[in-house]
């Protein structure tokens, strides 16, 4: 399959993530504001009809740049958010979990994104070992903050962003219609996620896809048998590490991001790589 409905709207299974956009930790101006520009409207001459943002990155950069790259926008151009974090002076980044927060973000979304109502914004879940336990706030609080503001018609939909399996779970009876978490060819950790999304239909973004946006995390690209494959396939590491994705399952949607058209490009085409039984089962076996 080459769509999958989010929100009522089939969308390409390679859209862009907007991460990248902003600088260094995701914090300040981008290094070149007009090629930052420039990648965006080549996201959309490139037919992605699926773009991931959020407040957060900047803060406000990129929804800035969206805006002032795509406004206004077509109509069938999906803008994903995301909210439960703001950012501290220095760039840190600080829970905002809390109803009135939430509401506030969104709202804030709105206005920076110049429209009156957005398909989808995700609410990114911060463990409590993380934020300690005076800035936790109950998830089913969060939830019914994001159904209150559907109801209102500032929202289509929501989703939510880095949770467990069970709090999936919660989310999806609540009326989430995407899960987006951590997960790529070399971190599969959480492939319960992924499937209960594909029992319910509903759309599963892995952020993270190839690994690469933090030193942390294993490379998929860095990997020598990825390597090999794409050198035999005439394709390169990274289109390799996200058609194996799109072959994971047919709810997987891709949001990798860059601030390169070179990269974006590359991206892209990952949509036309074609992997056999015998790759598949090559990468399947990779951990």
């Amino acid at each position: 399959m080459s769509t999958f409905t989010v929100a009522g709207h089939h969308v390409g299974r390679v859209g862009y993530g907007a991460m990248q956009l902003p600088g260094p930790g995701v914090f300040g101006p981008p290094r070149d504001h007009d090629e930052a520009v420039r990648v965006l409207r080549r996201v959309v001459e490139l037919g992605i009809d699926h773009i991931d943002t959020s407040q957060f990155y900047g803060p406000n950069v990129s929804n800035e740049l969206i805006k002032e790259a795509l406004h206004p926008y077509a109509d069938d151009l999906v803008i994903v958010s995301k909210v439960g974090a703001v950012r501290g002076p220095s760039g840190e980044w600080l829970p905002a979990q809390r109803p009135d927060q939430l509401v506030a973000a969104v709202r804030e979304n709105l206005v920076t994104l110049d429209v009156e109502r957005l398909p989808v914004v995700n609410l990114r879940v911060m463990p409590v070992d993380e934020i300690g336990e005076e800035n936790a706030c109950p998830l089913e609080e969060q939830l019914g903050a994001m159904q209150g503001l559907v109801e209102a018609g500032e929202l289509e939909a929501f989703g939510v962003s880095n949770v467990s399996t069970e709090q999936a779970r919660v989310a999806l009876d609540a009326g989430a219609v995407c899960v987006q978490n951590a997960y790529n060819l070399l971190m599969r950790d959480d492939d319960a996620t992924l499937e209960l999304c594909r029992e319910r239909g509903v759309a599963y973004v892995p952020f993270f896809p190839l690994g690469s946006a933090f030193e942390h995390l294993p490379k998929v690209g860095d990997d020598r048998a990825v390597q090999r494959m794409a050198a035999e396939r005439g394709v390169t590491p990274a289109q390799v590490g996200l058609a194996w994705l799109l072959a994971r399952a047919e709810n997987v949607l891709l949001i990798p991001g860059t601030s390169s058209i070179a990269h974006l490009e590359e991206n892209t085409a990952a949509r036309d790589v074609t992997l056999s039984d015998d790759d598949l089962m090559t990468l399947n076996a990779l951990r």
